[in-house]
């Protein structure tokens, strides 16, 4: 086990946290911790914003190096006081509080949840193929460090610049560089720093959140911590209920799902993650139900998951603007000069959730006590104001009027304002952007069948817990005289939502509703907000979804849906647990003596939920730790069924290979080798070492006709004449030729002997694995 690289990495990021911490307070001096949670990831975008833009003339340590040093600048002239300054002291600036016991408790959050992650990776840390895209990520990590300039070349498709969201690869390469660690070391601990950072996001966030309204925070951020970093759906703990029952009642209630022992005999991880399928036509399509938990514990480095921090951030920035007035205009204005910059950045790192940082931000203004139209420069703001008076005039409304039209109001000049950061957040990204769409790739926005649309049962088995939590917590912010009705009223909703069938609108029609309602006219706090973002994502998905080479169907919009609703509504359900243990605890000393209905109820309903999420965690992790015989953070540390003869040839490849080198080896795609496969494209995503035409993901990123031309070219020279070889050495500058198990299987005896032909020289053989060095002057013309 690598202790060293582990304490090395702690210290970056304390250290890059310390730097954050100015900008945070700053930012969030409104909140009880002064952002104290969010001072590693403001840090890590403030270092990567020069980083990308410089990175376009040359990348690498003095680029990193640049980008810290631009961190440095702003966190001096934030965070220490001018004048002291000039006299040879070091004091820190007027407005720069530091609360040290909220400062203690997100280190150690932040140290908790590193480590587990930590002791997670170390008992399974390869980058292997199978059950996941690690050869996607560990490729492209390796690419970046290869690369000396920005976008890196992409390793599946030599000579072209890569077309996919990298910003977060990008920040595990600059984290790479900073701690001086090899690239096989820094996937696993990087993968740690980004769950790190999501856990303490959550806890920081909900807490200020709980704080707000006098509650307990450190109960708000532990159960925020729980839900987000640990807690699972619920299907685990009703497979476990449902092996209870007789058998004939358990297929009558639940046909199709598999009880499980409570002795957890059969048990996979996996499965929790594939619960909704889309069915149509007699035919069921998965999608991918994913939540943090699953995903960190497959260790994937993937786009929907490093993005998960940085929502966070983007929620805590709209959590400032919410709770900024609006007579501190300039404030709200240089918080939300802050979203564009943020919103470009998670453009790159995870595309599918940029919109959320915006939508998020489009509710924390319509929904905030401050009027949005005070953001307008005053000739506007008076514009605005004078019109719906005069639309309140007409209508001849004795002030009902007007209150509606205020309302109204709320709901457009945001979008305005929103708009305007989505248009500058568009042009920073534009050269992304551009590259990205423009690729040969067809992506459409389409509306779902109604026979695919999940059902009331998937849907809980999924958002459960969740459901549970904001139900109880909503109805206890309506007036006690209103919720008999409330209750009947939701009762219609969902029967005409099954009726439909939009069995999506009998959850999250009600949260959305009702949120709104209690935020404008009754005490709701941020974490309304959060619960109404999330619901507006659920329902989202169940009307329309991206029509892509992912899929089929909305499997890959569910897939990266999903986790950004699970951060969002982890938060909320942690600051509203803790309301109502709050109001239970109330309830409890008001009495004279506790009863089911005061002060107990809500207690075991919250402890019955911690149980019920935590099944998953406690058997996945069980059968994650077992037989772990030598704990290692060795990325490259590869399973028994890998062969020793190709693993020999990838090190000889990370060795030998420079910047410029090029290497030619099967392609990746339906038929042999299949993707996933522990020896499809393996030299070129093990060592960032770019090959012709590697995996079929490549047709989603430009489409099949440049992929499959590729494909036939590959085959042409491992199967062809010399002539055939020597044109697509010379049209890609192949300086290797890969011969190992994917080619043998791919090919069999239709693969040519490169040893009877000129020009190719073995320079690495090893069992079956050949690798051949191509000297272009003696090949065909």
């Amino acid at each position: 086990m690598q202790y060293l690289a582990v304490l090395v990495w702690l210290a970056v990021f304390a250290g890059v946290a310390v730097l954050g911490y100015p900008i945070a307070a700053r930012l969030f001096a409104r909140l009880r911790s002064n952002g104290s949670g969010f001072a590693l990831p403001i840090a890590l975008v403030t270092i990567w914003l020069p980083v990308y833009w410089l990175g376009k003339l040359s990348f690498g340590p003095l680029t990193v190096a640049a980008g810290l040093a631009v961190l440095v600048g702003i966190a001096a002239a934030l965070g220490l006081d001018r004048e002291a300054l000039r006299d040879g002291e070091l004091r820190p600036a007027e407005g720069i509080g530091v609360d040290r016991r909220a400062v203690a408790e997100t280190a150690v959050v932040f140290a908790a949840a590193f480590l587990f992650l930590v002791a997670i990776r170390s008992a399974d840390p390869a980058v292997h193929a199978i059950g996941g895209e690690k050869y996607l990520d560990y490729g492209m990590l390796r690419t970046l460090l290869r690369s000396g300039t920005l976008p890196p070349e992409d390793f599946w498709f030599a000579g072209e610049p890569v077309q996919y969201y990298y910003g977060g690869h990008l920040l595990a390469a600059i984290l790479t560089y900073l701690t001086g660690t090899t690239p096989e070391l820094a996937y696993n601990l990087a993968l740690a720093g980004f769950y790190a950072m999501l856990v303490t996001a959550a806890y920081d966030l909900a807490a200020n959140a709980a704080a707000e309204h006098g509650w307990n925070p450190g109960v708000g951020g532990a159960f925020a911590a729980f839900f987000v970093g640990f807690a699972s759906n619920v299907t685990t703990a009703g497979r476990l209920l449902l092996g209870l029952l007789p058998p004939g009642l358990q297929s009558s209630l639940a046909p199709g799902v598999e009880p499980l022992p409570l002795s957890g005999e059969g048990f996979s991880y996996w499965s929790a993650s594939r619960v909704i399928g889309d069915t149509v036509d007699g035919n069921t399509f998965p999608t991918i139900n994913e939540f943090p938990l699953f995903a960190w514990l497959n260790g994937d480095m993937h786009a929907h998951m490093m993005g998960t921090p940085f929502l966070l951030l983007g929620a805590a920035l709209g959590f400032a603007l919410y709770l900024t007035p609006a007579t501190e205009r300039r404030r709200r204005l240089g918080l939300l000069a802050v979203v564009p910059l943020l919103g470009f950045f998670q453009i790159v790192t995870s595309t599918w959730s940029f919109p959320s940082v915006f939508g998020v931000t489009y509710l924390a203004l319509a929904l905030s006590p401050a009027d949005p139209t005070a953001l307008l420069p005053g000739s506007a703001a008076e514009r605005v104001r004078q019109g719906r008076q005069r639309l309140a005039d007409s209508l001849g409304d004795d002030g009902a009027g007007d209150r509606a039209l205020a309302e109204i109001e709320r709901l457009f000049v945001p979008l305005g304002v929103v708009g305007g950061l989505v248009a500058v957040a568009g042009v920073l990204a534009l050269p992304f952007l551009t590259r990205t769409m423009t690729g040969g790739s067809s992506r459409t926005i389409e509306f779902l069948p109604a026979a695919a649309r999940s059902g009331v049962l998937e849907l809980f088995a999924v958002h459960g817990a969740f459901l549970l939590v904001f139900g109880l917590y909503l109805f206890s912010r309506v007036e006690p005289g209103r919720r008999a009705p409330l209750a009947l009223a939701v009762a219609a909703v969902g029967a005409v939502a099954i009726l439909l069938p939009l069995d999506v609108l009998a959850f999250t029609l009600p949260l959305l509703v009702v949120g709104w309602a209690v935020l404008r006219f009754r005490d709701a706090g941020y974490e309304t907000v959060l619960i109404v973002a999330g619901a507006g994502l659920v329902t989202i998905v169940e009307i329309v979804y991206v029509n892509e080479q992912a899929g089929p169907l909305r499997m890959n919009t569910v897939f990266k849906t999903y986790m950004q609703v699970w951060v969002f509504w982890g938060v909320g359900a942690g600051a509203a647990v803790a309301g109502l243990l709050a109001r239970a605890k109330r309830a409890a000393r008001a009495a004279d003596s506790p009863s089911l209905g005061r002060g107990v109820a809500v207690p075991a309903l919250v402890a019955l939920l911690v149980l019920s999420t935590s099944v998953y965690g406690g058997f996945a992790l069980s059968g994650h730790f077992a037989n772990v015989e030598e704990p290692t953070l060795d990325a490259t540390e590869m399973p028994s069924w890998y062969e020793d003869d190709e693993l020999a040839a990838v090190d000889w490849l990370d060795r030998t290979a420079d910047g410029e080198t090029v290497i030619v080896s099967a392609p990746a795609q339906g038929g042999t080798p299949g993707m996933y496969n522990w020896n499809s494209a393996i030299g070129a995503s093990l060592t960032g070492v770019p090959t012709v035409v590697g995996w079929a993901h490549e047709v989603g990123y430009r489409g099949s006709e440049a992929y499959y031309a590729r494909v036939d070219a590959v085959d042409a020279l491992y199967t062809g004449s010399p002539a055939d070889a020597a044109s697509v050495i010379r049209d890609h500058d192949v300086e290797y030729v890969w011969v190992g198990s994917a080619e043998r299987n791919r090919y069999g005896d239709d693969l040519v002997d490169f040893d009877e032909r000129a020009g190719y020289e073995p320079v690495f053989t090893e069992g079956d694995v050949v690798v051949y060095e191509v000297t272009a002057g003696e090949l065909p013309a």
